[in-house]
């Protein structure tokens, strides 16, 4: 059974999962009755300067895998329709660069401003990680807040801290929009 996460809640994935090598990471929403909503997911993988390596290890719909080739994002769903996650970061711990010190995990929405879109929009958000070895799902997020006016969230960090690897649920939202991270961690 899955570990459920509250905000701000961590979870040691290295000694709670030893055997942990591939994650995947799967973000999910619903969209409102009426809505038409472009959510991206994005990966920052930042260094201990809370800066990127190189431009490469941002993640996302137009770089679609990390240098390293630890992170792979498998692709862009423009819609949200369907049942479990709506987007899918694969991950293996022990590819990610050993520079890479934080996994940024941010949900924006495409051209929300111009749109009028927030994710007030939405309901039922969460992020969760599943064991691509075992096909078990190790914890789960539910986004328990309304972020009514945010145009971006992040729902979570996983960080390398003395060769193990915790995931924080952050659901930090905000309307930076994708540009506004890429300024924050370029």
């Amino acid at each position: 059974m899955a570990i459920s996460l509250k905000k701000g809640n961590s979870f040691n994935l290295t000694k709670k999962e030893p055997s942990l090598k591939k994650i995947m990471i799967g973000l999910g929403w619903e969209v409102k009755a009426g809505n038409a909503l472009d959510l991206d997911a994005s990966v920052f993988m930042i260094n201990e300067k809370g800066k990127l390596p190189a431009d490469e290890y941002f993640v996302f719909y137009n770089n679609l895998q990390s240098p390293d080739g630890a992170i792979k994002h498998t692709g862009d769903n423009r819609t949200g329709l369907g049942d479990e996650d709506d987007e899918m970061i694969l991950a293996n711990l022990e590819s990610v660069n050993p520079a890479v010190s934080e996994i940024l995990v941010i949900v924006s929405i495409h051209d929300a401003e111009s749109r009028k879109h927030n994710f007030g929009m939405l309901s039922d958000a969460y992020i969760r990680i599943y064991d691509v070895e075992t096909k078990r799902e190790i914890l789960r997020y539910d986004l328990d807040a309304d972020y009514p006016t945010s145009t971006d969230v992040e729902f979570g960090r996983l960080k390398r801290e003395n060769g193990e690897w915790i995931f924080t649920a952050t659901g930090i939202g905000g309307n930076k929009g994708l540009q506004g991270y890429v300024d924050m961690y370029a």
